[in-house]
């Protein structure tokens, strides 16, 4: 990814990506207002985004549907597999294993950990889960590149050290808690209580 692209924009570029898919394939070229009024944001903003990638296009026809998809998944480094581990196999570890939409989008989960010894030695989709200790001989041995972590929140430090350890650059977290990490590793947060709570004060701002 360039670093020259804003944090802000890189997170709209999935967004765009999906809308893309919905353009109906007798569609060749796609508009700046189309795409901003499915992904719900202006027009404006769609073109000072994707300017950041340069895609080809003309003024009053629009952007070549197949050409920009293709920028936007090299963009997002979609053009490659990447291996993925994740630590925790309960509900929502399960969950993401067994979620059929990473392997569309080139996210392959290749290990599964966890320190009950009753899920340890079972099997989810084919893979069985490992303990935690085995996180660095594993994501060596199966070039991991990116760690999720859905632990406990007291289990979340202890996963993210092992797999920094283990030469992991790339964490998604869903453990409600702040991750201590090196400059040079990416950690994408996403707490559910929190996303829960914003939703309840805009709801509060609409019965008030």
């Amino acid at each position: 990814m360039k670093g020259s692209i804003p944090t802000a924009t890189v997170a709209r570029l999935p967004l765009y990506l999906r809308c893309l898919s919905e353009v109906p394939t007798d569609q060749a070229t796609c508009s700046s207002e189309q795409l901003a009024e499915s992904a719900g944001v202006n027009p404006a903003q769609v073109r000072k985004d994707l300017s950041y990638i340069n895609p080809p296009g003309v003024r009053g026809v629009g952007y070549d549907v197949a050409q920009l998809r293709a920028l936007l998944r090299r963009e997002l480094g979609l053009t490659k597999e990447h291996r993925v581990a994740i630590a925790g196999a309960g509900n929502l570890g399960n969950a993401l294993t067994l979620y059929p939409g990473f392997n569309e989008s080139g996210f392959h989960v290749v290990a599964l950990f966890d320190t009950d010894p009753a899920k340890i030695g079972t099997t989810v989709d084919s893979l069985t889960v490992e303990p935690f200790e085995k996180i660095g001989g594993i994501v060596a041995a199966k070039d991991v590149s990116i760690g999720v972590i859905a632990t406990p929140v007291d289990a979340a430090q202890d996963v993210a050290d092992r797999f920094v350890e283990a030469g992991v650059r790339s964490i998604l977290n869903f453990a409600p808690a702040v991750l201590k990490r090196p400059a040079d590793v990416e950690v994408r947060r996403v707490d559910l209580s929190t996303e829960l709570q914003i939703l309840a004060y805009y709801e509060g701002q609409v019965e008030s």
